[in-house]
C-alpha cells in the first residue's frame, strides 16, 4: 500500500516562500513521476509541477515557473516543492502525486495561505 504524506504547508506573507514535502511509503518511487497539483478556493484542480523518475527532469506550470522549484531525493522517497516569491494567487491545497504507467497515487493535501 502506498502512502504519499505532504507536509510544510501554512500561512505566508506575499513574497516570501514556503518548502512543501511529500514522503513516499509503501515501496521505491525511484521509477514514478512525482509531482504536485493544487487546488484553489472556488477553482478546479490545475496541474503545478512534476519531475521524473532516473533523471529527474522537471516540468512547470507557467504559472509557477521561475518561482518554483521541484526536487526529489530518491534514498528518501521524497518529492520537495521550494516555492518562493508567493503571490495571493498561490493560495491553495497542494497535492502530492507519483504515477507511472496505470498506476498513480496521491496525498491528502496540505494548505498554503498567502496573505497580503
Amino acid at each position: 500500500q502506498v502512502q504519499l504524506v505532504e507536509s510544510g504547508g501554512g500561512l505566508v506573507q506575499a513574497g516570501g516562500s514556503l518548502r512543501l514535502s511529500c514522503a513516499a511509503s509503501g515501496r521505491s518511487l525511484s521509477s514514478y513521476y512525482m509531482g504536485w497539483f493544487r487546488q484553489g478556493p472556488g477553482k478546479e484542480r490545475e496541474f503545478v509541477a512534476r519531475i521524473s523518475g532516473g533523471a529527474g527532469t522537471p516540468y512547470y506550470a507557467d504559472s509557477v515557473k521561475g518561482r518554483f522549484t521541484i526536487s526529489r531525493d530518491n534514498a528518501k522517497n521524497t518529492v520537495y516543492l521550494q516555492m518562493n516569491s508567493l503571490k495571493l494567487e498561490d493560495t491553495a491545497v497542494y497535492y502530492c502525486y507519483a504515477a507511472r504507467g496505470s498506476s498513480n497515487y496521491w496525498g491528502q493535501g496540505t494548505p498554503v495561505t498567502v496573505s497580503s
